[in-house]
């Protein structure tokens, strides 16, 4: 799903600044100008090292983009947010070469940076050695060349490094994911990159809160959150296996019409389990009335209006051949609870998040589940 203001395209992958992005501008002009005592020149300071490090952040998400783009993977957009920057691919690849490819690329693009720009501030005259690097502190907040281009050089490298921590959902919990996986299943695999990332974060988090380092506690959290995130998401994705949309999809969905009115909505909701409606003229899908959606209308218009006026006409319909882990990114990414299926350009039912959930916790307590299942789909 779109989200951000967009500001520029690379090999037709849309870069996207979220909304809340410029508040990482005005944390810098605070951190260097105010909380540093630097006054004009350290606000100045902390503006320009900031958009200067999130340039290096949208070169490290188009290192990994181009990669996968090169192994066919879909990329949505890159998002800028004020923690960071974020590719949204449409797939990791399981393949452990194709996914290690990727996942190295992002921080091989610091590297590469930091290269150049050791020859750029060698041929400046600056000391890039670490005793001079250690003059970077002392200098931050200075509004000149020599301390915004030490800064940068320092912040890109620690942005390679850390990347490479062996933690969800850092690259390096993907490249160890990787070479786990090309001894191990990928299930097998992702279970142990995930306990690696749950122990670190422990340690960090521990560290943090020993030597009052607050941040490192965030940190921790955040790739202890991320970690079990990336371990749900593979768990759901080998328990549905194979499984089709049309071993688990509702045949029995009530549809509205166009011209139904939000009172008749109501009523089916009432009257029913369902929620969302699919809008049908005939046996031909037109759109869908989403229960978010008829709320939002009944509040603006009251019950009279049509279903018309208000359905949801931008939903790309799944087939009864798509597989249900397809189905449930789909339903995550466009924030539904419901997607209409149709075979053969007619519309035959209706696919739910209750649906998946149920065929789920099914096939994670039946072992053979899924072989029956994922016989020969009902016509």
């Amino acid at each position: 799903m779109e989200s951000g203001i967009p500001l520029f395209k690379v090999r037709g992958i849309q870069i996207r600044m979220h909304i809340t992005f410029p508040l990482i501008l005005v944390w810098g002009a605070i951190q260097f100008g105010v909380l540093a005592k630097r006054g004009l020149a350290g606000a100045l300071f902390g503006v320009v090292v900031t958009g200067l490090l999130f340039v290096i952040v949208v070169l490290h998400e188009l290192g990994h983009s181009l990669v996968a783009q090169s192994y066919g993977v879909q990329v949505r957009q890159i998002v800028l947010l004020p923690i960071g920057g974020v590719a949204q691919l449409g797939q990791i690849p399981e393949k452990p070469s194709q996914e290690l490819a990727i996942a190295i690329a992002g921080p091989l693009v610091n590297f590469a940076l930091a290269g150049l720009l050791a020859v750029v501030g060698l041929a400046a005259g600056l000391d890039l050695s670490l005793r001079g690097l250690g003059g970077v502190l002392g200098q931050l907040g200075s509004a000149n060349f020599s301390a915004i281009f030490r800064y940068v050089f320092v912040s890109n490298l620690f942005l390679g490094l850390f990347n490479l921590l062996p933690a969800f959902p850092m690259d390096g919990g993907r490249v160890l994911r990787a070479l786990l996986a090309s001894r191990m299943n990928y299930a097998r695999a992702t279970a142990l990159a995930v306990t690696v990332g749950q122990g670190l974060a422990w340690l960090m988090g521990l560290w943090g809160f020993l030597g009052g380092g607050f941040f490192l506690v965030l940190v921790a959290i955040f790739v202890y959150t991320g970690a079990g995130q990336e371990g749900r998401m593979v768990m759901v994705r080998s328990v549905l296996g194979e499984l089709k949309v049309g071993q688990a999809y509702s045949r029995q969905a009530r549809s509205l019409t166009p011209q139904s009115t939000l009172r008749d909505a109501v009523e089916l909701t009432l009257s029913s389990f369902q929620s969302d409606f699919p809008v049908c003229e005939g046996n031909r899908l037109v759109g869908l009335l989403t229960h978010t959606q008829l709320v939002e209308a009944l509040s603006r218009g009251g019950p009279e209006q049509t279903v018309g006026s208000s359905m949801r006409t931008n939903l790309r319909p799944l087939s009864p051949g798509d597989s249900l882990v397809l189905a449930q990114n789909r339903l995550i990414q466009e924030r539904v609870d419901a997607l209409p299926v149709e075979e053969a350009g007619d519309f035959v039912g209706l696919i739910t998040s209750r649906d998946i959930g149920e065929v789920f916790q099914l096939a994670s307590r039946w072992p053979g589940f899924s072989e029956r299942l994922a016989g020969p789909m009902p016509s």
